[in-house]
């Protein structure tokens, strides 16, 4: 019987592709890729002499027809997204659904997939958590969205593009309040990487300052969970007091602080510069 295979693919690190994933990619008759420019880089990184065939958010319910035949002459074929886990906020579901319903075999390879990447490095609770994709835009299915976030007793995932990213915080400060805890991972696994952590109103005002560039996870911590920003301070003043002592360099030490805490640029390189005179005199 043929399958349909389900292959994650990485998220910005092509060595994230695992073993198995690659070994499907190569060995299926065709490859079912949202954008297949973008498929036929990993496809040659791996040596994968399949076609490529297009099949993405306008034309997926028209391709299912061709796919059921694909798979009764005995073809298998894998289904891969841009970046990530299939059908995670991407095209795949219609024919996932219809290759079920037809008695074929659809066969998972798991591997990347950004929101439990940014998840997992939030440092937010991971027990219990809900993913919600990319909000509505406007009117009041948005607004059902982000209430749903400001009542959430549960971590909640989202996607945001860079350029709306400040408002979907100036959003969510709203409904959850300035001392709710989120993390914005940016760029992940990617060279510019970044996890910029606090509470919303830290947060806001470092993507104001700074606006995001590349792909954007959000994660926000369940409501009733305030980060306690006096003991963050604490702790970014213990370790740039021993970053000075150890004679990095200050700028250095105030951008550390600043990834490592989510403080704003401006704040980080303000408390490294009230440190220096008392590192100095000692």
């Amino acid at each position: 019987m043929a399958t349909l295979y389900l292959v994650s693919t990485p998220i910005g690190n092509l060595d994230d592709l695992s073993p198995r994933g690659a070994e499907a990619l190569r060995s299926v008759a065709r490859i079912l890729a949202e954008d297949t420019r973008r498929s036929r880089i990993l496809a040659e990184h791996v040596g994968s002499k399949a076609r490529l065939v297009p099949v993405h958010a306008h034309n997926e319910r028209a391709r299912i027809d061709q796919i059921l035949t694909w798979l009764e002459q005995g073809e298998d074929l894998a289904l891969v997204t841009d970046a990530g886990t299939p059908l995670v906020s991407d095209p795949g579901e219609r024919v996932v659904d219809a290759v079920v319903a037809a008695g074929h075999s659809v066969t998972p390879i798991p591997g990347p997939s950004a929101p439990l990447t940014a998840l997992v490095a939030s440092g937010l609770p991971t027990r219990r958590f809900t993913f919600l994709g990319f909000l509505a835009r406007k009117g009041q299915e948005r607004e059902a969205d982000l209430d749903r976030v400001g009542r959430s007793q549960e971590t909640a995932i989202l996607f945001e593009s860079p350029q709306r990213l400040v408002r979907l915080l100036e959003d969510l400060e709203a409904r959850c309040g300035p001392d709710r805890r989120l993390c914005v991972a940016r760029e992940l696994t990617k060279i510019h990487e970044e996890f910029v952590r606090g509470s919303m109103r830290e947060v806001v005002d470092h993507f104001r300052a700074s606006p995001a560039r590349g792909e954007v996870t959000v994660v926000i911590a369940p409501a009733g969970q305030a980060v306690d920003m006096e003991s963050e301070l604490e702790l970014a003043r213990t370790i740039a007091t021993q970053r000075l002592r150890e004679g990095v360099r200050p700028s250095s030490v105030a951008r550390e602080i600043s990834d490592r805490h989510g403080l704003a640029r401006n704040l980080a390189y303000r408390i490294v510069h009230d440190l220096q005179d008392s590192v100095t005199d000692e």
